[in-house]
């Protein structure tokens, strides 16, 4: 009988020394995480922007005689920068292969801010009034991929510096640009009326295929068992030229005015639903040929405002522009195990 109760005491005795060390010792790592993040991005490669229709990147300022109508040129700068400046969100999911490696895939939406791509004003000389103006603003929205691998020092303590090497893959993105234009004319044989014309337009410029490529400094701080906070260093580069151009939004008015007394003698209006299909559509080509479908120069009399194409039912040709998105920029978020 004391051998039995003996023996079931050192049973229950290594069962309860088993069962308190199985509860020291800590659980596995998850090894699957995510990420939520959000940061802003600086311009690091500035270029010259690309052409606006028939308008150069330059802000140019110039007067003109009323007399003589000669044009004095009063400035004129070239417009330069990036569409690489903005901010950008996105979620990531990750997972650790070791204590020093890690692999991830992150979805993002990049919002750029608006550039200036071109300006040019015309007044008249002495009495400043305006004649001309044009003035267009483009920026990009684009979402991207990027298949990343993560280098960590595999720091025990609450700091785990890291770097990140990875692609950018851009699945859809817009280059849009909104152009504000005025231009104030005579009517021939009518000493007392003047033409005031108001245009505004937006445009969506299609981007090809592109790959791009980012590198990430940063630091990671543990917050709790399954939560950690981060901030990082990235910096980016995606060159991307376009493939296609579509104006979306258009809205011109042409009034005749009795400059005597400032009334409206006559109006005129076209939308977007007016334009031909060469003024509407553009494919962007390598190379411009005589068999390309570019503007003639000539003017339809019935419609003065309607630029004239080689062939007005087919989408226009025009030379491929180039942007880059890429920047320099931080990063910040939250990233929690699962």
């Amino acid at each position: 009988m004391k051998k039995n109760i003996t023996a079931a005491a050192i049973a229950i005795g290594m069962f309860t020394s088993l069962n308190l060390h199985a509860q020291d010792k800590p659980a596995p790592e998850k090894r699957f995480y995510m990420k939520v993040a959000g940061g802003y991005f600086f311009s690091v490669s500035p270029g010259q922007f690309p052409k606006v229709g028939s308008y150069d990147p330059h802000e140019i300022i110039q007067t003109r005689n009323m007399t003589t109508g000669a044009t004095t040129v009063v400035s004129d700068r070239v417009l330069t920068g990036s569409y690489g400046a903005g901010v950008r969100g996105g979620i990531t999911a990750g997972f650790d292969i070791n204590q020093h490696v890690a692999v991830e895939l992150s979805a993002n939406y990049y919002h750029s801010k608006k550039n200036l791509m071109t300006h040019q004003l015309t007044t008249a000389e002495g009495s400043g009034t305006r004649l001309g103006e044009v003035e267009s603003h483009g920026h990009v929205n684009a979402i991207d991929v990027v298949p990343a691998i993560v280098i960590k020092a595999g720091s025990q303590g609450r700091f785990d510096p890291y770097v990140r090497i990875g692609a950018v893959l851009p699945v859809w993105g817009r280059l849009y640009i909104e152009t504000d234009g005025y231009q104030a004319g005579a009517v021939a044989g009518s000493p007392t009326l003047a033409t005031q014309l108001n245009i505004h337009r937006k445009e969506a410029i299609t981007p090809n295929a592109t790959v791009g490529f980012l590198g990430a400094l940063g630091v990671t701080c543990r917050a709790g068992n399954r939560i950690s906070v981060f901030l990082e260093a990235e910096f980016k580069t995606v060159p991307v030229k376009g493939k296609s151009k579509e104006v979306n939004e258009y809205s011109e008015t042409l009034n005749v005015v009795n400059t005597t007394n400032g009334s409206v003698v006559r109006t005129s209006a076209r939308s977007v639903n007016d334009l031909s299909t060469a003024e509407r559509s553009t494919k962007y080509v390598d190379v411009l040929t005589t068999s390309s479908n570019t503007p003639t120069g000539a003017t339809d009399p019935a419609n003065p405002t309607q630029t004239q194409y080689k062939d007005n039912n087919r989408p226009s040709d025009d030379l491929k522009s180039y942007i880059n998105i890429g920047g320099l920029g931080f990063n910040a978020g939250i990233k929690f195990r699962i």
